[in-house]
C-alpha cells in the first residue's frame, strides 16, 4: 500500500458525538497548527437536534493558504462507533484511519488500502482518571495528544495555549497539560512516527487573525454605528445580536456614568424584530436585525413597507438550507430571490456578499452607511460556512477619521431657510428624495409615513401618475446603487479565453483553489466575484466578452444566474449552471470536476457542429 505523504498540505476530519466535549479538543489542535506558522481552515458539522447525534469537524492544513474545503479526508479520527462505516469509506486511498482501541473492532470493518493507528483511548482515560465526566472530556485531549506525536506538532505549542486559557486556574492547566502528555507518551512507545502527513513549522500565517463572521459582522455594525438591534433566536446568526452585546459592553458604555449608549431587544418572533429595527431607522438610529431565511419569511409585510416608506434597516441574513425549517445547521446560498425581491409587487432590495470574516467585517459598516444614503433596506447575504465557522482572514482595520454616511437628511437650518421638502421627490436625478428626522423643526419638514401611495411631498394619493413616478424613481435609486455598492473583483486568465465563470459569497475560497488547479491543467477563464446586487455594468461587458460563463453558487434553482438574467436580460444559454446544495461547503474539487466536465461537453459539441458544417 502505497501511503499519502504530504508535509503542511493534508486534511484531517474528527467524527464525534454531540456533547462529548470533543469541540474544544477538536479547536485546540486546529490553533496548534497554527501556532506552528501553519494556514488551517476547520469547519463544524453539528446536527440541529438533541444531544447525542454525530457531529463532525474537519480542519484542512495548507501551507498555501487555500481556506475552502478540497474535498477527501487524508485522515479520519472515528470517534463514534454510529458512523464508522461512513466515516471509513470517506478517507484516500493511502490515507490514515485513528481510532480508540480500547475494544476489539473486526477485520471487516477495516480497510486495506489504509493505514489503521489504534490508541487505547478508554482504557488510557480510565487508568487516569475516577470521574466520569473527566474521563471522557480528558480522553478527547488524550487524542490530540496522540495525533500531536504523529503528526509531529511540538508539545510546547499545546503547553503555551493552554498556560493562556487557564491563566490563574492552575489545577485544569495541570490537568489538561497532564491529559496531552498521556497522549504523547503512549504514542512514543507502541507506534512508528510521524506518520506521512504532517505539520513542519513554517511562517505562513503571518498577521492574520483567526475568527468567525459572525462576530465579524457583529464588530463591523459597533464600528459603522448601529446602535439599535432586534432579533429573534434562529440558527445560525443568532450569535451576531450574542457577539454585539458583548462588544457594546465593551464600547459603548459611558465610562463615567455607566449609561448604556446602544439598545438590544429581543422580541416575541421575526416580525416583530424587523418592525422595531425599521421604527428606530425611521427616528435617526442606525439599526439592524440577524436572521436566517425562515426569519426573512416572516419579515417580508415589513420590508415591503421599508421599501416604499423608504426607512434604512440593516438585514444580516446568515443563510442556512431551506425551505421551511430546512436544514438549520447546514449551509447553502439559498436566500438571494427571496431577499432580492422580499414582499409583493415589485420591489428590489440591495444585497451585499462578505467571502470572509474580514469581509463581514468590512460589508456590516458598508451596510450601515448604504441604508441611510439609499434610505432602503439592506441585506448582509452570510451563510452557515461564514458566520459559525473560524477562519484565518487579513485584520479589520478602521480608520478612526471616517465619518459616517447619512446621506440626505435635511437640518434645521436648512427648513428655516426656506428650502423645499418633498419627502419622495427627486431632486438631482439619483432617486434619492431628501428625508427629515422626527423633531428636527418645530413646524416645518414634517409628513405622514405611509405604505400606501403617495406624491412627491408624501400626500396620500391614489393618482396614477403619482404612483408610477415614486415606482420609477425608485427604479432609479436602485440603478444609482449599482455604483455605490463594493464592485465586482475581476481575475483575468493567463492567456485568452472565450470562457469565463462568476462567483460569490462562501463559494470564493473554494473557488479561487479551483481555477488554480484548472489553470495547471491548462484550463484558462476569466473569473468575477461578485460582491453585491445590483449588479454594476461591468458584470454585464463580463458576460459579453465571453462566449459561456460559469455560475457557480450552492442552491439548486440556480438563483443568482437566475437575477442574471431577469437583471441584464443576458441569453440564458449563456450561463452555465454549476450547483452545489447538499448542506456541506462547496469544494475546489467539486468545482473543479463540473467545470471540466461542462468544458468537455462544450468543445465535443462545438467541434460536431463544426465538422458538420464542413
Amino acid at each position: 500500500m502505497k501511503r499519502i505523504e504530504a508535509i503542511n498540505d493534508f486534511v484531517i476530519k474528527f467524527a464525534n458525538i454531540n456533547g462529548s466535549g470533543s469541540a474544544s479538543a477538536n479547536e485546540l489542535f486546529a490553533k496548534a497548527v497554527m501556532r506552528m506558522g501553519v494556514p488551517v481552515s476547520p469547519r463544524n458539522i453539528f446536527p440541529s437536534n438533541i444531544q447525542g447525534m454525530p457531529t463532525w469537524y474537519e480542519a484542512r492544513v495548507c501551507e498555501k493558504g487555500y481556506h475552502g474545503r478540497r474535498g477527501g479526508v487524508d485522515m479520519m479520527v472515528a470517534m463514534n462507533p454510529q458512523t464508522w462505516d461512513a466515516d471509513v469509506a470517506e478517507i484516500e486511498p493511502g490515507g490514515y484511519l485513528f481510532y480508540d482501541s480500547t475494544r476489539p473492532i473486526p477485520e471487516s470493518k477495516f480497510r486495506k488500502d489504509v493505514q489503521v493507528i489504534g490508541v487505547p483511548l478508554t482504557e488510557i482515560s480510565n487508568a487516569a482518571y475516577t470521574d466520569p465526566r473527566q474521563r471522557q472530556l480528558f480522553k478527547n485531549i488524550i487524542y490530540v495528544g496522540a495525533l500531536s506525536v504523529l503528526l509531529d506538532v511540538d508539545a510546547s505549542v499545546f503547553e503555551k495555549l493552554f498556560a493562556e486559557q487557564f491563566k490563574g486556574k492552575e489545577r485544569l492547566l495541570e490537568s489538561n497539560v497532564r491529559a496531552i502528555h498521556l497522549g504523547r507518551d503512549y504514542v512514543k512507545q507502541h507506534i512508528e512516527a510521524p506518520l506521512g502527513i504532517r505539520v513542519r513549522r513554517s511562517d505562513k500565517v503571518g498577521d492574520q487573525i483567526f475568527t468567525d463572521g459572525n462576530s465579524a459582522l457583529a464588530l463591523g455594525c459597533v464600528y459603522g454605528g448601529a446602535t439599535v438591534a432586534a432579533w429573534y433566536p434562529i440558527t445560525p446568526s443568532s450569535s451576531v445580536p450574542e457577539a454585539f452585546q458583548k462588544y457594546c459592553d465593551k464600547f459603548r458604555v459611558d465610562p463615567e456614568t455607566g449609561q448604556l449608549n446602544y439598545a438590544i431587544v429581543q422580541a416575541e418572533d421575526e416580525l416583530a424584530s424587523i418592525g422595531m429595527a425599521i421604527g428606530a431607522g425611521w427616528n435617526g438610529a442606525r439599526s439592524f436585525t440577524a436572521t436566517s431565511g425562515a426569519g426573512i419569511s416572516l419579515m417580508t409585510e415589513f420590508l415591503g413597507l421599508a421599501y416604499f416608506a423608504e426607512i434604512p434597516v440593516t438585514l444580516i441574513n446568515v443563510q442556512r438550507g431551506g425551505p421551511s425549517t430546512g436544514m438549520p445547521t447546514r449551509t447553502q446560498q439559498s436566500d438571494l430571490l427571496a431577499c432580492a425581491y422580499a414582499s409583493h409587487g415589485d420591489t428590489k432590495h440591495v444585497m451585499l456578499f462578505p467571502q470572509d470574516p474580514h469581509e463581514c467585517f468590512e460589508h456590516a459598516a458598508a451596510a450601515l452607511d448604504l441604508a441611510d444614503r439609499l434610505q432602503t433596506p439592506i441585506f448582509v447575504m452570510s451563510d452557515l460556512d461564514i458566520g459559525m465557522n473560524q477562519r484565518l482572514c487579513k485584520p479589520f482595520v478602521w480608520d478612526d477619521a471616517r465619518e459616517y454616511d447619512r446621506g440626505k437628511v435635511m437640518t434645521a437650518e436648512e427648513l428655516e431657510a426656506g428650502k423645499d421638502f418633498g419627502r419622495y421627490k427627486d431632486v438631482d436625478g439619483d432617486g434619492i428624495p431628501w428625508r427629515t428626522l422626527p423633531g428636527t423643526h418645530p413646524s416645518k419638514g414634517a409628513y405622514f409615513t405611509r405604505g400606501t401611495s403617495k406624491d412627491a411631498y408624501a400626500r396620500y394619493s391614489e393618482r396614477g401618475p403619482d404612483y408610477v413616478y415614486n415606482m420609477e424613481r425608485l427604479l432609479k435609486k436602485f440603478k444609482t446603487a449599482a455604483d455605490l455598492v463594493p464592485q465586482p473583483l475581476l481575475r483575468k486568465a493567463q492567456q485568452a479565453t472565450r470562457f469565463g465563470v462568476i462567483y460569490f459569497g462562501s463559494t470564493s475560497p473554494a473557488m479561487r483553489e479551483a481555477l488554480d488547479v484548472l489553470e495547471e491543467q491548462g484550463v484558462h477563464l476569466d473569473a468575477m466575484r461578485l460582491l453585491a446586487f445590483p449588479f454594476p455594468a461591468s458584470v454585464d461587458r463580463f458576460i459579453a466578452e465571453h462566449d459561456k460563463v460559469f455560475v457557480v453558487e450552492q442552491n439548486r434553482d440556480a438563483q443568482m444566474r437566475s437575477l442574471l438574467v431577469n437583471e441584464l436580460e443576458v441569453d440564458p444559454k449563456r450561463l452555465v449552471k454549476v450547483l452545489h446544495y447538499d448542506g456541506t461547503p462547496i469544494t475546489a474539487r467539486f468545482i473543479t470536476q463540473a467545470i471540466s466536465k461542462n468544458l468537455n461537453a462544450l468543445v465535443s459539441s462545438t467541434t460536431s457542429l463544426q465538422k458538420e458544417a464542413a
